[in-house]
């Protein structure tokens, strides 16, 4: 976890191990998963692609996830703890006891590739890299608000800066997204359709037989 602050010293935090100890029995069934109705409700993503919430806020792309958080006026960086592991966060002021931020992230992040600097004294800005970097966040934490992935809008102008891989991914993503929005079928659907009609042209045969189940079952 690298740190860029207006301080040239280094702050180092003991690193903890937390086990969780999960047990059942006849008495503690597992939990079924919530219905449709009782699903959290999914939020329309910020500018950012994240959520802006009360004491702090933040945004993604594919690769990045970025998390704003204020803090009182005039805060020092050797004021400040901060801990970070790959599925956790921990981050606040030296003789308070409450952090002022503190959660199990959403995914996994690669912690020797991630950030995180104070500005103006006032802003503790966080850079995360995504261990996933095909897939969009619905989430900061786990146990947070949602957000509706298919809202979320990369910059085109961005697009570029992608590798073909990723960038074909988010192409891809977006066109779904608007096929879903139109009534239209999406990339996969359309690649079955002609699968299945290039197949209908090797094999004659088959689409007769094809054709005939089908009338046999409207038929019916």
């Amino acid at each position: 976890m690298a740190i860029i602050s207006d301080f040239n010293e280094e702050e180092t935090t003991p690193q903890t191990t937390t086990n969780t100890v999960v047990s059942t029995n006849a008495n503690n069934p597992p939990q079924q998963p919530p219905s449709e109705e009782n699903k959290p409700e999914r939020l329309i993503p910020n500018k950012n692609n994240g959520l802006d919430m009360d004491n702090y806020s933040w945004g993604q792309s594919l690769e990045e996830v970025t998390i704003n958080v204020p803090v009182p006026k005039g805060t020092k960086a050797r004021f400040m703890t901060f801990e970070i592991k790959n599925t956790s966060i921990k981050l606040y002021l030296k003789n308070q006891e409450t952090p002022i931020l503190e959660g199990d992230f959403f995914k996994p992040v690669k912690t020797e590739e991630s950030f995180w600097s104070l500005e103006d004294g006032s802003n503790v800005s966080i850079l995360l890299t995504k261990v996933d970097k095909m897939d969009w966040w619905k989430s900061l934490f786990e146990g947070g608000p949602v957000i509706d992935t298919q809202k979320v809008e990369p910059e085109p102008s961005k697009l570029s800066d992608l590798d073909l891989e990723t960038r074909s991914t988010v192409e891809k993503m977006m066109f779904d997204q608007r096929q879903k929005e139109m009534g239209l079928p999406t990339s996969k659907e359309i690649e079955d359709q002609s699968m299945m009609k290039k197949m209908m042209e090797q094999h004659p045969e088959m689409a007769k037989q094809f054709a005939n189940a089908k009338m046999m079952g409207n038929m019916g």
